[in-house]
């Protein structure tokens, strides 16, 4: 089964923009949907689905946090600590993506 989860982060659309440019173009491996949204009061809460949670934690650890940590230092940004997730319990996923990770 998949793994999924809501992450609301404390950083605005440039700061997001940046971070996605720093990751660069190739795919997260194990990826299978990311959206950024943004909510009511201006912040931005992330939706993601994983193939697998050991997937999410080493891109985070290899890809994700170096990316964000360089943009932080870059625009002098401490958030003090990661923000907290909020993990989805996942009781069935389909669709279009979920069909090409398995084929």
């Amino acid at each position: 089964m998949v793994y999924a989860y809501t992450q609301d982060v404390p950083i605005k659309e440039d700061v997001y923009r940046r971070i996605v440019e720093r990751l660069g173009t190739e795919p997260l491996h194990g990826s299978l949907l990311h959206l950024c949204v943004r909510r009511p009061d201006g912040g931005l809460r992330y939706i993601d689905v994983w193939e697998s949670e050991e997937d999410c934690a080493r891109a985070f650890e290899e890809r994700v946090h170096p990316a964000v940590h360089g943009v932080f230092r870059e625009i002098g940004f401490d958030p003090g600590a990661e923000p907290g997730v909020d993990h989805l319990e996942v009781l069935d996923a389909t669709g279009s993506l979920l069909s090409r990770a398995t084929t």
